[in-house]
C-alpha cells in the first residue's frame, strides 16, 4: 500500500494532468492512494473570492468566473466530447459555492474561508479522476472530508486520530482511490482545513492510518537539495534524510517538510519519499529512519528580509528574565517571529520575521524602555553541518552583524 501526493504544480494545466498518467504508468499504481492539491494558483483564486465575499459582493461572480474560465480549460484540452459526464460534476461543485455564498449567514471568515477554498481540491480530483478513468486507469474518487475528522479550529484543524482511523479503515485499499489533500470535515460535516503544508500533511494521515509503506511527493526539482538553487549555485541532492534531520532543517526554514507530516510517519517508522514527476525514475530523496544525512554535506539556508533588533538597557542594569518575559510578550503580541537570540549582560539581540508588519508599534513600546539599535532588511544565513569553507563563502563581501556557532550548525545575520 503507498500513498502518492501530487502539488498545484504537477496538475496546473491539461499537460500536467497527462503527466500524471504517465508517472503512475511509469512506477505502477496498484495498491496505491493518490492525493491531489488544488490546480495550480486556484487555492489563491478561491482566497480572492473570499475577499470579495467580505469586503466586495459586487466583484464575486467575477471572481468565481476565472476560477470556473481557468477549470474550463483544462477540461476541454483533456476531454473531448462536450457531453462528457465530468462537465456536469464540475458545474455542480461551482454551483455548491455559489449557493453556499448566497445562504451562509456566518460572519466568520475562518469558516467561510474552509467552505469556500475546499472547492480547488474537490475540482482538481474530480477532472484527475474523471480523465484516468477516460484513459483506461480505473479508479474510486474519495470525498476526503469523510475520512479526516477534526475539531472545529477552521483554516488550522487539529485531527481526531480515533474518529479519523475508524472512517480510514473503511477505505477498500486493493483499488486506486483519488482523494483530496488539505481537508478534513467537524462533527457537523462542515469542511475544515488543516494549515500549513496541509496536502503533505493529509498523505502523511491517511498513510499511518493506512499502514502504508511509503508515501511519494511528486515535485518538480529531483529531490530535497543541500540549498535553494534559486539562492545557492551548485545546490546538491541529497539521498537520504533522517526524521531529526529534516525536522531541524525546518526548523530553520528550509522547505524540506513541514514538521506536522513527519510525526505521523517517524511514528510507524514510515519512509517519506521526495520525488520528480518530471523523472519518476529518479532516485530523489528519502526521509526515514537513520541518522543524519547522505551525503554529508552542509546544508544552506537562508531568511531574507529579516529585522535585527539590538537592546540594551538605559541604565545599564541587566536584562534578566523579567525583562526578557516582557520582550518576548511584545513580540507575540506584534505577530513578529523569533529566528535568533543572542544576549549578553546588558544586551539582547534578536533577528525577526516582519511578515505581518508590526515592527513599527513594537519599536515604538519598546523604546519606552530599552536603548533600541535596529538592522531592517538583513538575511540570516544557517548552515547545517558547516565547514569552514562554508561559512566562509557567506561571509564573502558581506557585513557579519551577529555570528552563532553550535556543534552542528552556524547563523550569520548579514547586511
Amino acid at each position: 500500500m503507498r500513498v502518492f501526493k501530487f502539488g498545484g504544480a504537477s496538475v496546473k494545466d491539461a499537460d500536467g494532468v497527462k503527466n500524471v498518467v504517465n508517472v503512475l504508468q511509469e512506477v505502477g499504481f496498484s495498491d496505491t492512494l493518490v492525493v491531489v492539491s488544488a490546480m495550480g494558483k486556484i487555492t489563491n483564486a478561491m482566497e480572492k473570492v473570499v475577499e470579495s465575499y467580505f469586503n466586495d459582493k459586487d466583484a464575486v461572480p467575477g471572481s468565481i468566473q476565472e476560477v470556473i474560465d481557468y477549470h474550463n480549460e483544462i477540461l476541454s484540452d483533456l476531454f473531448q466530447n462536450p457531453n462528457h459526464p465530468v462537465y456536469t460534476k464540475v458545474k455542480t461543485l461551482f454551483d455548491e459555492v455559489k449557493g453556499f455564498l448566497a445562504w451562509n449567514k456566518s460572519p466568520k471568515y475562518a469558516f467561510v474561508y474552509d467552505q469556500v477554498v475546499c472547492y480547488g481540491e474537490l475540482l482538481s480530483t474530480t477532472i484527475v479522476s474523471a480523465y484516468l478513468n477516460e484513459v483506461g486507469i480505473s479508479n474510486t474518487w474519495l470525498d476526503v472530508r469523510t475520512l479526516i475528522k477534526t475539531d472545529t479550529n477552521y483554516r488550522d484543524a487539529q485531527v481526531n486520530w480515533e474518529r479519523t482511523q475508524q472512517e480510514v479503515a473503511k477505505v477498500d485499499v486493493s483499488k486506486l482511490n483519488i482523494t483530496q489533500g488539505f481537508l478534513g470535515s467537524d462533527d457537523n460535516n462542515f469542511t475544515t482545513t488543516l494549515g500549513r503544508e496541509g496536502s503533505d500533511y493529509s498523505a502523511a494521515i491517511l498513510a499511518y492510518c493506512l499502514n502504508a509503506e511509503s508515501v511519494t511527493i511528486w515535485k518538480d526539482v529531483p529531490g530535497v537539495l543541500n540549498a535553494d538553487p534559486r539562492n545557492f549555485e551548485h545546490a546538491q541532492l541529497l539521498d537520504k534524510i533522517s526524521y531529526r534531520e529534516a525536522i531541524e532543517l525546518a526548523f530553520y526554514g528550509a522547505s524540506v517538510i513541514h514538521p506536522k507530516t513527519l510525526q505521523p510517519l517517524q511514528r510507524k517508522e514510515i519512509p517519506l519519499k521526495v520525488k520528480s514527476f518530471v523523472n519518476p525514475k529518479g532516485k530523489g530523496t528519502t526521509v526515514g529512519k537513520g541518522n543524519g544525512i547522505e551525503p554529508k554535506i552542509p546544508c544552506f539556508i537562508v531568511k531574507k528580509n529579516q529585522v535585527l533588533l539590538k537592546l540594551s538597557s538605559l541604565d545599564f542594569s541587566f536584562i534578566v528574565e523579567d525583562n526578557i518575559s516582557e520582550i518576548f510578550k511584545l513580540f507575540h503580541d506584534h505577530r513578529l517571529k523569533v529566528d535568533l537570540i543572542q544576549n549578553s549582560a546588558i544586551s539582547f539581540s534578536v533577528c525577526l520575521d516582519n511578515k505581518f508588519r508590526g515592527l513599527p508599534p513594537l519599536l515604538e513600546e519598546l523604546k519606552r524602555k530599552f536603548k533600541v539599535v535596529c538592522h531592517e532588511d538583513v538575511s540570516l544565513y544557517t548552515v547545517r553541518h558547516f565547514n569552514d569553507d562554508s561559512v566562509k563563502s557567506l561571509q564573502n563581501g558581506k557585513s557579519v552583524l551577529v555570528e552563532q556557532r553550535g556543534k552542528e550548525t552556524v547563523q550569520l545575520v548579514v547586511k
